[in-house]
C-alpha cells in the first residue's frame, strides 16, 4: 500500500538518501555512546545532511521553501540498550530560553534545554523526517503509526487508547537509507528490538516558520 502525508500522516520514501550518504552520516554518528543523543545539529555531518538539497527537496513540498531543521535526534537500539515507546504525538518544541507567549505552553526541561507545547496549528505545517541507517521491521523495532490521526489535534490519554482499539495500525518497515516523512501529531510507538544487530535512526524536525513573539528555535 502507499502511504501518503496529506491522507495517512506519512510516507516513506526508499532510497531517499544515497548510499554514500547514509554510509557517511552512519560514520559520523559511530562515536556517540548510548541509545541516543539530542541536540546533533551542532555535528558538522548531521547538519550538512539536514540542510542538504538531497533532503530539504523531500520536505519542501510538504512545509514549504522556508523550511529549516531546527532540532535532531539519534535513536540507535541495540541488544545493550533496548526499549518500547508507547502510542503518543510529537507534541514539544525545543526553543534558546523561554519566553511566555500567548497558546505556548506547558513547558518542560530536557537534557537542560526548555521545550514547549506549541499551538496545533503550528504543529501541522511541521514535518519530521526519519533517516534509516540500519534495516529495520517488527522484529527490531519498527515504528508502528495509527495512519490518519496526525488530523485530529492533540489527543488526550483517554482519546489515544480509544483510537488503538478504533484504527487499525501500520509497521513502517524500511531499508538502509530509506527516509520516513510524518507529521509530529501522527500517533506511532514502537516495540523493543530482539537485540539482534542496531535499528539506527536519524530524526529531524523541519518548520517552514520563524517562531512568535520573541520565541527562536534551539538549534
Amino acid at each position: 500500500m502507499t502511504y501518503s502525508i496529506a491522507e495517512h500522516g506519512f510516507t516513506i520514501v526508499g532510497n531517499g538518501l544515497s548510499q554514500a550518504g547514509a554510509q557517511n552520516l552512519a560514520e559520523a554518528l559511530r562515536s556517540i555512546a548510548g541509545a541516543g543523543k539530542r541536540g546533533l545539529l551542532s555535528v558538522t555531518r548531521v547538519a550538512e545532511v539536514a540542510r542538504s538539497e538531497e533532503v530539504l527537496g523531500l520536505v519542501r513540498p510538504y512545509t514549504g521553501e522556508m523550511a529549516k531543521p531546527v532540532r535532531a535526534i539519534y535513536f540507535d537500539k541495540s541488544a545493550g540498550a533496548n526499549w518500547l515507546v508507547a502510542w503518543h504525538q510529537d507534541v514539544t518544541i525545543a526553543v534558546q530560553k523561554r519566553v511566555d507567549v500567548d497558546g505556548f505552553g506547558p513547558w518542560s526541561v530536557k537534557d537542560g534545554v526548555p521545550h514547549v507545547q506549541p499551538p496545533v496549528e503550528l504543529l501541522e505545517k511541521m514535518l519530521v523526517v526519519r533517516i534509516h541507517l540500519d534495516d529495520c521491521d517488527q522484529k527490531n523495532g519498527a515504528l508502528r503509526v495509527l495512519p490518519g490521526t496526525h488530523r485530529l489535534g492533540r489527543l488526550s490519554s483517554e482519546q489515544i487508547q480509544h483510537l488503538r482499539v478504533q484504527k487499525q495500525e501500520a509497521v513502517c518497515c524500511a531499508r538502509a537509507g530509506d527516509v520516513m516523512l510524518m507529521r509530529p501529531l501522527l500517533l506511532h510507538a514502537s516495540g523493543k528490538s530482539d537485540g539482534n544487530g542496531h535499528r539506527r535512526v536519524l530524526h529531524i524536525e523541519y518548520a517552514g516558520m520563524e517562531l512568535p513573539g520573541g520565541l527562536r528555535w534551539r538549534e
